[in-house]
């Protein structure tokens, strides 16, 4: 009897806790293989002259493979490294190992799906894919079931999913295959380097020093929920801009899925029933529903939330003026607050939920330009980012998603009197040269 082979493609699920898709393939399958592609077009630049993934999403990226690679090594399943520009190596390997089913996470945004329809194109008829939603907090397939239709507020969707469904388990770590599963060949990570990037090192003034791979994320939730508790607190200090702590920082491991949403609901949860419940551990929860709601709002409006109108009616005025948009991004705007802010991205890849309200404010609606140069250089420079919490921020503060109140601005000279009373972020970050008096 031939035998069932699998292949696990990775994509932002690098994890082995939590991973039906990893799960499945070993339940069903005799012999497992997992697969990651370092597609070349994610390090070229895109249409605003951006890189794609810039050197600390980069950074953090290899630190979780690698962390995966161990993991998956000691289910004795190897980790294919594949540097194919499209899916002609994955189908490559799929021939040579005689694979005959596919497990990978469930995309629905366009460079995604292009992959997974030319994959489609070049495999037999009878080969199974096996696509899973794994990404979520509520199942979609449970949403589906108890919600009609995705509603434009969050605070409709919030009040639904909470009233009408519950969060499943996660699943578990699969079994310890036979040694025999090992591929021979050995494959190797790339480095900074050799894809064609500078060292990357850590700023020592980084709110964000933290490395990737879900050991390293597992360690965060440790330290912030059981060692420190400042998860009791998290509702007051999530605002904050200084070091570490006044966040979970978690989004950087959910974002490539070192970590899963359902860990971290089921950890604050545990941390509910042994230390303390307050508005601070379910505001955690809350920020976990938010990231929730801008990825069914992407399902909804597909390749909307990339258009320029965004989700909404509104039609903007946007401009394009190639000197605003510099000094916006090199910190030469003039507006201390924005400026301390943009500065900490350029050196850090990291920026405060505040900040990125602030600065996505300041882009679109004071110069009043084309919100998705902002999007795109985020999507460029964020350790932490997410397509859809991306894109569904950007048009949020950009008046043409899902704000109520799309006309809202923020006043930068307010906020930083509120969130940086003693200037302490902005003399961080901005030279003794800077032009206006702290």
């Amino acid at each position: 009897m031939q035998k069932k082979k699998a292949l696990v493609w990775f994509t932002n699920n690098l994890r082995i806790i939590d991973n039906t898709s990893l799960l499945n393939a070993v339940e069903t399958s005799d012999e497992v293989v997992g697969y990651y592609n370092f597609q070349s077009n994610n390090f070229d630049k895109d249409k605003w002259g951006f890189r794609r993934t810039e050197g600390f999403r980069l950074k953090f990226l290899l630190e979780s493979l690698e962390n995966l690679k161990e993991d998956l090594i000691k289910l004795n399943i190897s980790l294919i490294i594949d540097f194919s520009p499209d899916m002609d190596g994955l189908v490559k390997w799929i021939n040579k190992l005689e694979i005959s089913s596919i497990y990978y996470q469930k995309e629905w945004t366009d460079y995604e799906t292009l992959n997974e329809k030319e994959l489609k194109k070049k495999l037999s008829k009878d080969f199974k894919f096996n696509p899973e939603f794994n990404q979520f907090l509520f199942h979609p397939i449970d949403v589906k079931k108890s919600v009609e239709s995705i509603d434009d507020v969050f605070s409709s969707f919030r009040k639904k999913l909470e009233k009408n469904i519950k969060v499943r388990e996660c699943s578990r770590v699969p079994k310890k295959l036979p040694k025999s599963n090992l591929l021979r060949i050995k494959f190797e990570l790339p480095t900074t380097n050799s894809l064609g990037y500078e060292d990357v090192k850590v700023h020592p003034n980084s709110a964000f020093p933290f490395l990737g791979g879900s050991n390293e994320g597992i360690k965060r939730i440790d330290y912030y929920f059981w060692k420190s508790k400042k998860l009791s607190f998290y509702k007051k200090t999530r605002n904050g801009l200084l070091k570490t702590d006044y966040s979970s920082k978690l989004s950087s491991w959910l974002s490539n899925g070192s970590l899963s949403a359902k860990q971290i609901y089921w950890e604050v949860k545990s941390y509910e029933k042994k230390v303390l419940k307050n508005s601070s551990t379910y505001w955690l929860i809350f920020e976990l529903l938010w990231r929730d709601y801008f990825k069914f709002v992407s399902m909804k409006y597909g390749n909307k939330i990339f258009h320029l109108n965004g989700i909404s009616s509104v039609r903007r005025e946007w401009n394009y003026d190639t000197k605003k948009i510099n000094a916006w991004i090199n910190g030469k705007t003039k507006e201390p607050f924005i400026d301390s802010n943009m500065i900490e991205l350029q050196k850090t890849g990291w920026m405060s939920n505040r900040g990125r309200q602030n600065v996505a404010s300041y882009l679109t609606k004071d110069l009043k330009i084309d919100w998705r140069i902002g999007a795109a250089y985020f999507e460029s420079m964020l350790i932490d980012y997410d397509v859809h919490s991306n894109y569904g921020n950007w048009m949020y503060n950009a008046g043409i998603g899902n704000d109520p109140l799309p006309d809202r601005k923020f006043n930068p000279k307010i906020q930083s009197e509120r969130y940086d009373p003693n200037k302490n972020f902005q003399k961080l970050w901005l030279n003794t040269q800077y032009e206006i008096d702290l």
